[in-house]
């Protein structure tokens, strides 16, 4: 694909350096993309855990389905290596 660049209204195309460049930086971005997909699940499931943090507190008893809730969310990442597995997770209900 013939990239150019817009100069005053002028298409001027790449050059092979810049086509090469280019072409390195959407690679980069792609090969990015799984750890950036983890990154928002991760993101998301700290949120989640956090409206829960005081009930971890040592003067507050957890219940055995809360305790349980916290730690799907804490296995949630597990085994999510692709954008898709990252994207379809399942986030546990909040009992």
């Amino acid at each position: 694909m013939a990239r150019h660049h817009n100069i005053n209204g002028v298409q001027v195309p790449f050059t092979a350096a810049e086509e090469t460049a280019r072409d390195n930086e959407e690679a980069a971005v792609l090969a990015a993309a799984p750890a950036r997909a983890l990154a928002d699940l991760r993101s998301k499931r700290n949120r989640l855990l956090a409206e829960t943090d005081y009930l971890a507190l040592s003067d507050a008893t957890l219940t055995d389905n809360m305790r349980t809730y916290r730690q799907q969310l804490r296995d949630l990442p597990d085994g999510k290596d692709t954008v898709a597995k990252c994207e379809n997770a399942i986030f546990p209900t909040k009992p």
